[in-house]
C-alpha cells in the first residue's frame, strides 16, 4: 500500500470504506493502513505486538469465504503480489484502540475522521429508523385510506430502492 502524506482525509472517503461484516461495521486493515500512511504489514505487526488491546470484538480476521466475497466486490488481488492471508477487519472500538498503538500526527488526525464517520453513520441509521416508525404510526392512524401512498414510501425507503443496478463486465 503506498504511503500517504499528511494530507487531509475526508469524511466521505472514510465512510465509503466502512463495510458490514458479521453484523459489524468495520474497516479493512489495508484501508486503515492507507489512511494512516503506513504499510499494511506494519499496521498488523503493531496490532500483534499488543494483543491485549484487540479482543475479538475489536478486531477479527475474515474467513476464506468472506475474503473471497470481498475480493470479488472490491477487486483485491489474489495473484502474485497480492495478499496471501485473509485480511483483518477493525470495528469502531478497534479503530479507536489503533490510535494508541500507532502514534503519529497522521494517525491522530485520521482517527478523528474515522470516529466522525462512524458517528455520522449511526445518526443516519437512527434517523432512518425514526422515519420508518413515524410512517408506521401514520399508517395505523389512517388505515386503508392511503395504502398506495404508504406502499410507495416503503418502496422508496427500502435498501434496494432506486434505479436498478448496472451490470459490470462483458457479456458473452
Amino acid at each position: 500500500m503506498p504511503r500517504a502524506s499528511t494530507r487531509s482525509v475526508s469524511l466521505v472517503t472514510v465512510e465509503r470504506k466502512i463495510l458490514l461484516v458479521r453484523g459489524h461495521r468495520v474497516l479493512l486493515d489495508a484501508h486503515l493502513a492507507g489512511l494512516y500512511g503506513v504499510e499494511t504489514r506494519a499496521l498488523v505487526q503493531a496490532v500483534r505486538r499488543n494483543p491485549n488491546r484487540f479482543p475479538p470484538d475489536f478486531m477479527f480476521r475474515l474467513d476464506g469465504e468472506e475474503a473471497a466475497r470481498l475480493r470479488s466486490q472490491i477487486v483485491i488481488s489474489n495473484g502474485r503480489g497480492g495478499r496471501r492471508y485473509p485480511p483483518y477487519v477493525f470495528t469502531e472500538q478497534g479503530v479507536a484502540m489503533l490510535s494508541s498503538v500507532l502514534k503519529s500526527p497522521q494517525a491522530a488526525h485520521v482517527n478523528v475522521q474515522i470516529m466522525r464517520a462512524f458517528v455520522r453513520l449511526r445518526e443516519m441509521l437512527a434517523t432512518h429508523a425514526d422515519l420508518l416508525r413515524k410512517i408506521e404510526a401514520i399508517e395505523r392512524r389512517y388505515d386503508g385510506q392511503f395504502v398506495a401512498v404508504f406502499e410507495a414510501i416503503r418502496h422508496l425507503t427500502s435498501p434496494r430502492a432506486g434505479r436498478p443496478r448496472r451490470r459490470i463486465g462483458f457479456r458473452l
